[in-house]
């Protein structure tokens, strides 16, 4: 209800240093207020809040209402309002320091002993503060300055305009190795300071402490309140070891505590009762920019229990959105282990997986918002994704399977600790099993010829081990010099594509060397001049001793005789056909780095589970492969089909 959530919520008295507002954040993070007031009234879910009947008056109808994601409760009838400790002080009589000690226990959150020592503490974390927002408002001066082309191009690039980059507070780390810390040291901050709040980069072994964030976009991370306690940056260079790099841990920032976004997400997730998690800092953006501003994402690492309270404070049921990739699969198994023993009833998660190969900005741009919505709307319960991973671990085509089957599971619904929530899982999964159908193994087929009994080829996984055939690619060696040439190719011909498509192009593998030299001579035209045409590139390329080169890569990509190799063709038609090629060669070197893993983990280790996932991986191989070849029709024969 709306209504009692205008005024907002009204703080406690003048709180002593003893107290200082961080730790108050964190108990009431960890405590929703619907909990501690639950105690003492019984309230029903209504809408985005709670209501119940007020503990102040005596009243036949509700008018007393909580709010969990604003820490909040209002009394219609008393006009009385607050937090979790005016809640405890209102009905229990408690002084305002003994509410912060009850609660800070019930939370687990220490409590800082009341000596000088923490009031200087308070005071150097509001410094601290003060010093991190100059640098990202020098961060995003950076980026409008002239040293900022090259990080406005790629923003450009990815269809992160000015609106967007106000909105989120995008900034660039220059190339330059003191610039923060000369620009900070003239504002009178401390060099100590700059190292303690990650801005630096120091050590035993630095002798001279530099600038952790060098040539990076930056993405500022702030609290719950706003405020930027840290950053993440996204390096503009392939030669870098990292691609994204956060800040390290400081008194300000616990990567495990915070969520991207979540200031600005909150109030979207009230509206809608929903919160998404996605996998980083332009998937969130990318997702904000389909319509879903209720999005975050935690920072570079599984998600934690803290995060997870953090999403449960804002809905009931957080959708957590995965790529579809085998790194996204076991990210989503994951977060069922450290999900399972936090459920409670009411609470629980669902799971989106993106199609394989794209993440949110892929797919909004290839498929547009109702591309990202189809798949939010396909995710599934936690309780089905927890049966789809335990059924695709091992195989159940025997009696003494099945039970290992069965005690797996419930071994694993066992680590549920709320009672109520774990009898209903149990019973899910007893019904499931009842339902689960033998996989008889057949008998092989006699060799009429020899008189003996062959392998059964369509059961290699109940085998000691498979053969190289079986764990052998699944037939894109052939199809990849092709797929390069024609990714190439189509920049040969339409060069001032490269402004659209420069970042995906920059982040391509190529096995092929004739592609990946007119590949550079691309990259590097793209990066002096803002539209290469057709003459600069060929007079690059005569220049560099790569003409002939580019003329086999032409050649090659004709030989499928494709419309996007025509000058003079369509251009929306020309970049679609581009853009699918080039999810599908993402696509299939992903698979292909994922097979040779599993193929290395069965060598090693071959069990049923490991087989599973090798054939998972030849099946998603394969339909990209499919995919593929349908692209690759030749026009002639296209247009003889009938």
């Amino acid at each position: 209800m709306e209504r009692a959530i205008l005024a907002g919520p009204a703080l406690c008295p003048a709180i002593p240093l003893r107290y200082p507002p961080h730790i108050l954040e964190e108990i009431r993070a960890r405590l929703p207020a619907s909990a501690v007031v639950g105690r003492r009234v019984q309230l029903k879910k209504a809408g985005r809040e709670w209501r119940g009947l007020s503990p102040f008056n005596a009243e036949k109808t509700p008018s007393f209402y909580v709010n969990d994601q604003k820490q909040f409760y209002h009394c219609f009838s008393s006009g009385k309002h607050g937090d979790v400790f005016t809640f405890l002080m209102e009905t229990e009589g408690l002084s305002f320091p003994e509410a912060v000690e009850r609660l800070a226990g019930e939370a687990g959150v220490p409590l800082p002993a009341p000596t000088v020592e923490s009031r200087e503490s308070e005071k150097k974390r509001a410094t601290a503060i003060d010093v991190m927002e100059m640098a990202a408002a020098w961060f995003e001066e950076r980026l409008r300055s002239s040293k900022g082309a090259d990080a406005r191009a790629y923003l450009d690039r990815r269809g992160l305009g000015d609106e967007v980059r106000a909105r989120f507070r995008l900034g660039y780390a220059p190339n330059e190795r003191y610039a923060l810390r000369d620009h900070l040291a003239g504002k009178g901050v401390e060099r100590d300071t700059m190292v303690e709040l990650g801005l630096l980069a120091g050590g035993e072994d630095v002798a001279v402490p530099y600038d952790y964030f060098r040539d990076r976009v930056m993405f500022p991370i702030t609290d719950l309140r706003g405020r930027v306690v840290a950053f993440g940056g996204r390096a503009l260079s392939k030669d870098v070891r990292a691609k994204y790099l956060n800040s390290p841990e400081t008194p300000l920032f616990h990567k495990g505590r915070i969520l991207y976004n979540l200031h600005n997400a909150r109030k979207a997730a009230h509206e809608r009762s929903s919160i998404i998690a996605v996998e980083g800092y332009v998937d969130v953006i990318a997702m904000t920019l389909a319509g879903h501003g209720e999005t975050v994402a935690p920072l570079g690492t599984a998600l934690t229990e803290d995060q997870l309270a953090l999403l449960w404070r804002h809905a009931d049921e957080p959708v957590l959105c995965f790529d579809g990739d085998g790194a996204g699969v076991r990210a989503a198994h994951r977060a069922i282990d450290v999900a399972l023993p936090l459920l409670e009833p009411g609470k629980s998660l669902r799971i989106a997986l993106l199609p394989a190969g794209q993440d949110p900005d892929d797919l909004l741009r290839s498929g547009g918002p109702a591309a990202i919505d189809r798949v939010l709307e396909a995710a599934i319960p936690l309780s089905e994704l927890l049966w789809r991973r335990a059924v695709e671990a091992q195989p159940v085509d025997t009696p003494e399977r099945r039970a290992g089957f069965a005690r797996a599971l419930r071994a694993t619904i066992t680590t549920i600790r709320d009672e109520t929530v774990r009898r209903y899982y149990r019973d899910d999964i007893e019904e499931r099993l009842r339902g689960l159908s033998p996989q008889p193994v057949r008998n092989a087929p006699q060799n009429r010829e020899r008189g003996r009994r062959q392998p059964e080829p369509v059961s290699p996984r109940l085998r000691a081990a498979p053969s190289a055939s079986v764990t052998a690619s699944a037939g894109f060696s052939g199809a990849a010099p092709v797929r390069e040439s024609m990714i190439a190719a189509t920049f040969l011909v339409h060069p001032a594509m490269v402004s659209t498509f420069g970042d995906e192009l920059a982040e391509l593998d190529f096995a092929d060397s004739d592609c990946r030299a007119v590949v550079s001579v691309l990259l590097a035209c793209a990066t002096e001049h803002t539209l290469p045409d057709a003459t600069l590139l060929q007079e690059r390329l005569t220049r560099t001793g790569l003409a002939e080169a580019a003329e086999r890569v032409l050649g090659l990509a004709r030989s499928r005789e494709r419309a996007q190799l025509d000058p003079q063709g369509d251009p929306a038609q020309c970049a679609d056909a581009l853009r699918q090629a080039m999810i599908l060669h993402r696509q299939a070197g992903a698979l292909h780095s994922e097979l040779h893993e599993a193929r290395q983990a069965f060598e090693a280790d071959p069990t049923d589970a490991g087989w599973t996932w090798v054939c998972d991986v030849k099946e998603r191989l394969a339909i990209v492969l499919s995919a593929e070849s349908e692209a690759d029709l030749p026009a002639t024969d296209a247009r003889s089909a009938p």
